[in-house]
């Protein structure tokens, strides 16, 4: 029986040399991978009580809506700035070379729903870290996040610290 890690692609000195680029899109590509995925992070969720679901995207959108749709739970999308029709709140955080916004509807949290977060990797939690102050900022509360893949070496639990992870895979490098 292969393991989720077995349908990961591993790609040597991308996007510089020394790096290890984990692609996630070798999961998605194989049914039996994509089910691992799915089963593993809904199985992370077992008997915790959560409303639900947030996931950035795009690869947040693809393993975040099959598990509010199995958890029966709704799912709500965060996106690049611009790209919402309604009221938003955004976040600006910082990227490895420059920073971002991302945005969510501002009515999409409703105060004290606990909420999971849902995404394909942790590198440096940035991303996450945004997230998180935007829930907050609309009175939800962060009772989980679960990831595919987790690069360790990059420390991003670190800015995660308080809430509760789960990750996959770990991969120990960058």
């Amino acid at each position: 029986m292969k393991r989720l890690e077995d349908y990961v692609r591993s790609i040597p000195d991308f996007p510089e040399p020394g790096i290890i680029f984990r692609d996630v899109t070798t999961i998605l590509q194989d049914a039996d991978g994509l089910e691992l995925a799915i089963n593993q992070l809904r199985d992370s969720l077992q008997d915790l009580d959560f409303d639900v679901v947030v996931g950035p995207e795009s690869r947040g959108f693809i393993f975040g809506v099959p598990i509010a749709y199995l958890l029966h739970k709704g799912f709500v999308p965060v996106r690049k700035k611009g790209k919402l029709p309604c009221e938003t709140v955004s976040m600006e955080y910082d990227l490895e070379y420059g920073s971002a916004v991302i945005e969510m509807h501002k009515d999409s949290i409703k105060p004290g729903q606990k909420v999971v977060i849902i995404d394909d990797l942790i590198a440096t939690g940035g991303t996450t870290e945004a997230i998180i102050k935007l829930i907050e900022s609309l009175g939800g509360e962060v009772v989980k996040i679960c990831f595919v893949m987790e690069l360790a070496g990059l420390n991003g639990r670190e800015k995660l610290s308080g809430y509760e992870v789960y990750s996959a895979i770990t991969y120990e490098g960058h």
